[in-house]
This record gives structure tokens, sequence and C-alpha cells, in this order.
């Protein structure tokens, strides 16, 4: 009996699972187009097909699916380990080289990127009409440049930054290029390989913030 009983709590949690990854895929669809403030909770429940209460009750309000949905699709999956404990992470910090450490931020940078345009234009654009996305739009925001921070001090312990730089100063620049509307502009307006772009982003950082 106790399997038994263990089989069906697993099974459960997987159904619960498929049912938020169904949901959350929808909301990635419908907050794109035809948009967030356009998209009412019956109509992600509906692409998802489960009842509006599901939804209701796996998230709790259309602003929590939103920036769920935002944290997902950065993270590349809903796995609970944040992003400072991912393993491209470690690989950047056991780089002793400053452009070794650009170089390997920038192929995460362009796979996040790839996944991630869609939904950060289309946040962008619902923050400047809706407070819920505008919030959301400011956490992502004020995360990206925390993380731009790290990554600072982590390239000025290598005593490679530039003597006009210091850790804010060069997080400034970070942040900047790690800006989801370069990689929008460049690589799905223009045309630009995902190489080519890791490869602009690594010349600029490094001619921006590190020694010659």
């Amino acid at each position: 009996m106790v399997v038994k009983r263990r089989y069906e709590s697993a099974r459960r949690q997987e159904q619960a699972r498929q049912t938020r990854r169904a949901i959350l895929a929808a909301a990635a669809k419908l907050f794109v187009e035809p948009g967030y403030a356009a998209t009412p909770l019956t109509a992600v429940a509906a692409e998802a097909g489960v009842a509006v209460q599901t939804v209701y009750a796996v998230f709790g309000s259309k602003r929590q699916l939103l920036s769920q949905l935002v944290d997902v699709t950065i993270a590349g999956d809903d796995e609970p380990v944040a992003l400072p404990d991912r393993a491209f992470v470690a690989e950047i910090a056991a780089l002793p080289d400053p452009r070794a450490k650009l170089a390997r931020y920038a192929r995460h940078l362009s796979a996040t990127n790839a996944r991630l345009a869609d939904v950060i234009i289309a946040l962008a654009g619902a923050a400047s009409a809706d407070p819920d996305a505008a919030e959301i739009w400011r956490k992502n925001a004020d995360e990206r440049r925390h993380g731009m921070g790290l990554f600072a001090a982590e390239l000025a312990a290598t005593g490679e930054l530039r003597p006009d730089h210091d850790v804010e100063s060069a997080a400034d620049v970070l942040w900047l290029a790690m800006d989801i509307r370069n990689y929008d502009w460049l690589v799905r307006r223009r045309g630009w390989s995902p190489q080519r772009y890791e490869r602009w982003y690594v010349d600029t950082v490094a001619a921006a913030i590190l020694r010659p």
C-alpha cells in the first residue's frame, strides 16, 4: 500500500507539473500576441485546455502568471535552481581569463535571448500601460543589474579592468550590453547569426571595460 501511495503521489505531482507547463506555454503564446492586456485568463485557460479555476489555483493571478512566465523563460526550465547556482555560472567562475569569461557568458546570453525575446519585448510593451507589467519589468531590470554587478566583480578580480572603470561602472556596461533589444535588432531584425552576435558582445564589452 505504501508503494501504491507513493506511485499515486508521484503521478499527481507529474500531472500538476504538466498542467503548469501547459498554462505557461499558453501564456507565452497569448501574452505575446494578442498581448498581455488583451488576454484574459479565460483565454489562457482555453488555450491550455484547462478550466480557468485551474489557472487561478496554480498561479493565483494574471500578474503572478506573467511573473513566473518571465522567470521560467529566463531559466529555460521550471527546476527549482536559482540562476547563481546554475552550471554555466560555475563554468564562468572556473575560467581564469576575463575574455574567456565573457565568451562563455555570451553563449549563455545568446541561448537565453533566443527563447526570451518575444516574452520580454511583449512585457516591455505591456509595461507602458499596465501597472502589474511595469512592476514585473522593473523587477526584471533590477535583477539583471544585480546579476551584472556580480559578474563585474568577478571580472574585476582578474585585475584586468581598465583603470577608468570600477565594479559599478563595469556592471553598467555589462547591463547595457546584455539588453535583449541588442539581440532583437542584430539577430532577429538584421539577420546576424548567433555566433556573430556572441563575437560582437565579447568584442564590445572587452573593448569597453578590459585592459588592451
